[in-house]
């Protein structure tokens, strides 16, 4: 039953997590791609189950994740040994491997190649939008100038866009970007640590 849960909740994790951090693809100059101050951000992300919740804690470059319906949260920060997800109903904690994926270190790729396409305004914010190509992928992202994604969408993939419905800046409190206490270690299963398959393509990883 907990391999099924996992099966069903993992590439959720990476899919909204990895199109988030696609705004490091836009990166290899200005714009600002991470926050520069602490900010709470709620995405509708196609077949979610639900709304998705990001948090930034803007000091230490950590974004915490939380999943709808009380699935469980993740968090990721700029080194490999930052990130982790937590199941919250088993009281598990998981470490997530190291490389998973373009953005894993919140770096932008050396590869990609983007190009500002105009404005747009989200959730009541203005936006810079900005197309992404890295290894024959293009993606479009929608940034505002300090640093927050506010949509980020595949080229000719519909369901792959993710669009902010909220924004709330405010301190965060640290305590929430670390680990929990007393909840059992556990391994991702085999066959969703492998790149692909549950990580988005390039320009949206």
């Amino acid at each position: 039953m907990l391999d099924s849960l996992m099966r069903a909740t993992i590439p959720a994790f990476i899919l909204a997590a990895g199109m988030v951090l696609a705004t490091a693809a836009a990166a290899q100059q200005p714009p600002q791609f991470i926050p520069s101050r602490d900010v709470t951000v709620t995405y509708r992300v196609p077949d979610a189950g639900g709304d998705i919740r990001m948090s930034w804690l803007a000091a230490s470059q950590r974004m915490r994740m939380d999943m709808p319906q009380g699935m469980g949260w993740m968090v990721m920060g700029p080194g490999d040994a930052d990130g982790f997800m937590v199941m919250e109903q088993q009281r598990m904690v998981m470490a997530l491997p190291p490389g998973r994926g373009e953005g894993r270190g919140l770096m932008p790729p050396a590869t990609a190649r983007f190009t500002r396409e105009g404005t747009d305004r989200v959730a009541n914010l203005s936006c810079t939008l900005w197309r992404v190509e890295d290894r024959g992928e293009a993606s479009r992202i929608c940034l505002t100038d300090d640093g927050v994604a506010l949509r980020a969408e595949q080229i000719g993939q519909p369901n792959s866009r993710m669009e902010a419905t909220a924004v709330t800046y405010g301190p965060q409190d640290p305590a929430r970007f670390e680990r929990p206490r007393g909840y059992q270690s556990f391994q991702m299963p085999q066959g969703l640590g492998a790149p692909g398959g549950a990580i988005p393509p390039p320009g949206l990883r």
